[in-house]
């Protein structure tokens, strides 16, 4: 009898994985493809827990096929490439994000937005071309196409650096994509959550004016002390907000939420 595609999988890992609803995890065996001609293998050594992550182990938007080993704001060290791969060594330390895969002839892939792309491939909860599926970086490595690994720089500490494969391009793509790069300008950020505190740090980063705004009253020395926002507004406080009103909507102003509505690549928007 023919192997299945999984069963030709020789490489063997080790996760973390959710088998229903319940929201635990638990150890699992799996294989992963033999690393091919363009592909990279890497040792995964941190990965980020992001909402989507546990959304999608409890199966809370519907979707979920079990088992599933979540994560996708992957960070470790190239163990093996591909005879076309050219970008990569062994050694290199990389981050793999939460796509692995697309058509790449597409418009969309040609104009490097291939979360656009008809068939893109998650890199978990999702199947491979060849019928297997995909498991994420709750695990000890992985192999994924070289056009989806990026270069982690000398000075950014994988563990640190990791959450930045989705909170951070969330924020950070918004504010490239408005100009929001500039010092001087002026950055709302709404929200001190997953996202607000990265957006909070990429803004200063920039140079930018920030303002935090948020519910939560208590979060005001978080955000001025520890994130280095400038001001900090409660959002609940009627009077507070229409002074500053005014203030936060002037040109050279923008929100993060409206920075969101518009961003051209894929993001996580419940980190």
């Amino acid at each position: 009898m023919a192997k299945s595609a999984e069963e030709e999988n020789q490489q063997k890992a080790f996760g973390w994985a959710a088998t229903d609803n319940s929201g635990i995890l638990s150890p699992f065996n799996f294989s992963r493809r033999e690393n091919g001609d363009d592909d990279v293998t890497l040792k995964i050594l941190y990965c980020g827990v992001c909402h989507s992550d546990l959304h999608t182990l409890r199966n809370d938007w519907g979707f979920s096929f079990y088992p599933v080993v979540p994560g996708h704001e992957i960070s470790g060290v190239v163990t093996e490439v591909g005879k076309n791969v050219t970008k990569f060594n062994i050694g290199d330390r990389v981050g793999v994000g939460v796509l692995v895969g697309s058509c790449k002839t597409c418009e969309c892939c040609e104009q490097d937005l291939e979360n656009y792309c008809p068939r893109i491939i998650f890199t978990y909860n999702s199947y491979n071309p060849d019928g297997t599926k995909n498991y994420g970086g709750y695990s000890d490595m992985i192999v994924v196409d070289q056009r989806y690994v990026l270069r982690f720089p000398d000075n950014l500490p994988l563990d640190a650096g990791a959450p930045l494969l989705c909170a951070g391009i969330t924020v950070y793509s918004p504010m490239k994509y408005y100009g929001m790069t500039e010092a001087g300008k002026h950055l709302g950020v709404s929200g001190l959550g997953g996202l607000g505190h990265v957006a909070v740090k990429i803004g200063k980063a920039f140079g930018l004016k920030v303002t935090a705004i948020s519910s939560s009253p208590q979060k005001e020395s978080e955000a001025i002390n520890r994130l280095g926002a400038d001001s900090f507004l409660v959002s609940n406080d009627p009077e507070k907000m229409k002074v500053h009103n005014n203030q936060l909507l002037v040109p050279w102003t923008i929100s993060l939420t409206q920075c969101l509505r518009s961003i051209p690549y894929f993001h996580c928007l419940v980190c």
